[in-house]
C-alpha cells in the first residue's frame, strides 16, 4: 500500500473537516458513510497518526489533523490558482471560500449577501466566521476579510467596497431630558455609550470641523455607565435613552429616518471607517474570491441610499 498523503486525500480531508461529521461528509461526496470512514482510516494508517477525535456525538481534529487541513487547503488553493493562470477552469467560481467579518456588520449585512451569492454560485461553499476584531493579516484561516478601514500592509489587497460614516446620535427622550450638545466639549457633561472594538482608543471621540488648512480636530474623553463590545446592544441602549452613541451610519440609518434616534452635532465629522474586502495577493486570481468581492461590492453599493438623499437633521422638540 502507498505511504503518506495521496493527491485524492487533500480534497477528501478538506470536505470531511468542513462537514463536521462522517455522515455529512458522505452526503456531500455522494458516497456511503462506511466509505468515508474507510478512506479516513486508510489515511491515518498511511500517516501513522490519528487525524480525528471521534465520539458518538462529535468529531474534532487532532493537532496532526489541524496541520493536515491547513496544508491541504493551501495546496488546493494553489492548484486552483494555477488553473486560473492556465485558463483550465474557465473562471468558474468553485471550492471553499472562508469569510471573516465583524459581529454586527457580518450578521446584518454580510450574511444576507452570502445567502444570495451561493444561490448564484452553487459550486462555492462559504464558511462565515464573525469576530469582534479582524484576524491578523498573517493568519491563513480566511480567504476574504470584510473589515473597517484599510490595513497598512502591502502584502494584502484591500479593495474599497463601501463608504461608512460614523455619526453621533441619541434618542429624543434622552436629549429632552439632558439637553442638546452644541459643541464637542459639551459631550463631557453627557452620558456616552462606549463600544470596545478594534484597536481604537477606548472612550476617546475625535470630532473635526473645517476643511484644508482650517481643519480642526478635538479629542473628547467621554464618560458613561454603559459599555459593550457589541454594536447592536449599544444601539438598543441608545434607543432606550441611556445616552449618546457614536455608530456607523449602516447600523443607525433606519432609526434616524424614523426619528427614533436623532443625529447629534451634525456639523462636526468623525473619523471614517470605510468598508474594505481584504485578501492575500496570492488569492487575487482565485475565481471564487474575485466573484465574491465583486458581488459584495455591488450588493453593498445598492444598499446605500441614492446620492443627495440626505438624512433628516431636525433637532427634537423639547417639551
Amino acid at each position: 500500500m502507498a505511504k503518506g498523503i495521496q493527491p485524492a486525500d487533500l480534497g477528501f480531508f478538506s470536505v470531511l473537516a468542513s462537514s463536521g461529521s462522517l455522515s455529512a461528509a458522505a452526503r456531500e461526496m455522494g458516497v456511503t458513510t462506511p466509505a468515508v470512514s474507510k478512506h479516513l482510516s486508510q489515511m491515518e494508517s498511511r500517516l501513522g497518526v490519528p487525524l480525528l477525535n471521534r465520539t458518538t456525538r462529535r468529531m474534532s481534529l487532532t493537532p496532526e489533523g489541524e496541520l493536515c487541513l491547513e496544508h491541504a487547503r493551501r495546496i488546493l488553493g494553489e492548484i486552483e490558482e494555477m488553473e486560473q493562470l492556465l485558463g483550465v477552469s474557465k473562471a468558474t467560481p468553485r471550492g471553499l471560500l472562508r469569510v471573516n467579518a465583524t459581529l454586527g456588520f457580518g450578521r446584518s449585512q454580510v450574511a444576507p449577501v452570502i445567502s444570495r451569492f451561493v444561490r448564484k454560485h452553487p459550486m462555492v461553499e462559504v464558511q462565515l466566521q464573525l469576530s469582534v476584531n479582524p484576524p491578523p493579516l498573517t493568519d491563513d484561516s480566511f480567504d476574504v476579510c470584510i473589515r473597517f478601514g484599510a490595513p497598512p500592509d502591502a502584502r494584502v489587497i484591500a479593495r474599497h467596497i463601501a463608504p461608512n460614516r460614523r455619526l453621533l446620535c441619541a434618542s429624543p427622550a434622552y436629549l429632552a431630558r439632558r439637553g442638546i450638545p452644541k459643541a464637542p466639549h459639551d459631550l463631557t457633561r453627557h452620558d456616552c455609550i462606549g463600544i470596545r472594538q478594534g484597536e481604537e482608543a477606548y472612550g476617546v471621540w475625535r470630532l473635526s470641523s473645517g476643511r484644508g488648512k482650517s481643519a480642526r480636530t478635538e479629542a473628547i474623553k467621554t464618560r458613561g455607565s454603559l459599555t459593550t463590545n457589541d454594536g447592536e446592544i449599544a444601539v438598543n441602549w441608545a434607543l432606550e435613552g441611556h445616552g449618546i452613541l457614536m455608530r456607523a451610519e449602516w447600523d443607525i440609518e433606519r432609526y434616524l429616518r424614523s426619528g427614533r434616534l436623532v443625529q447629534v452635532l451634525p456639523q462636526f465629522s468623525t473619523p471614517d471607517a470605510d468598508i474594505y474586502a481584504v485578501y492575500p495577493q496570492r488569492h487575487q486570481l482565485a475565481a471564487r474570491v474575485r466573484a465574491f468581492v465583486d458581488f459584495v461590492t455591488l450588493a453593498l453599493s445598492q444598499e446605500k441610499r441614492p446620492p443627495g438623499d440626505a438624512l433628516p437633521n431636525r433637532p427634537p422638540r423639547l417639551r
